[in-house]
């Protein structure tokens, strides 16, 4: 089992979604999550069956680029993906001790919160909630790709490859 400079064990969260795209919202969750875990998976969870707007390979890619190497006093991150699994079964795999999801405002807390009761039924892992940035709050990956579909700005909102990625998808 994996040992840290205390001697304890080596504490492991569980960043999952689908990743598409990844934003700059999605990006601030998992570097706050990094300062208090020592290992964060980012868990690209997929149905094979349904077309993303990028493959999973893809997604992987974004999310490498945009993580930064971990500093001092920062865990480190790996990217994964995982197909047709419940989170939980991934957190098991894992060695996770928590699930970590972040928040926009009350409407995710609401959406959130029975999954985070049912996931601790069934595993016993908890579910820990991260306020995400304000400055985000409006930004989720489906209004991203709204807003790109019809021309609209997104700089700001989602890392400059993912911009320029879905320029590329929504071009006419």
């Amino acid at each position: 089992m994996p040992r840290n400079r205390h001697n304890e064990r080596m504490r492991t969260a569980l960043c999952p979604g689908s990743y598409d795209p990844v934003t700059l919202g999605h990006l601030d969750v998992i570097e706050r999550v990094r300062a208090l875990y020592d290992v964060v998976i980012v868990a690209i969870l997929h149905n094979p069956a349904k077309a993303g707007t990028f493959s999973v390979s893809e997604r992987i890619g974004f999310l490498e680029s945009a993580l930064e190497p971990a500093g001092a006093g920062r865990g480190q991150v790996r990217v994964a993906a995982f197909a047709d699994r419940l989170v939980v079964d991934v957190a098991r795999e894992v060695g996770a001790q928590a699930i970590v999801k972040g928040l926009r405002g009350p409407t995710d807390f609401g959406y959130e919160l029975p999954m985070a009761l049912m996931n601790r039924q069934l595993s016993g892992v908890e579910t820990v909630f991260i306020p995400g940035d304000p400055r985000f709050e409006h930004v989720s990956s489906s209004l991203i790709k709204e807003v790109a579909r019809f021309g609209g700005d997104i700089a700001g909102l989602v890392p400059e490859p993912v911009r320029l990625a879905l320029e590329q998808v929504y071009r006419r």
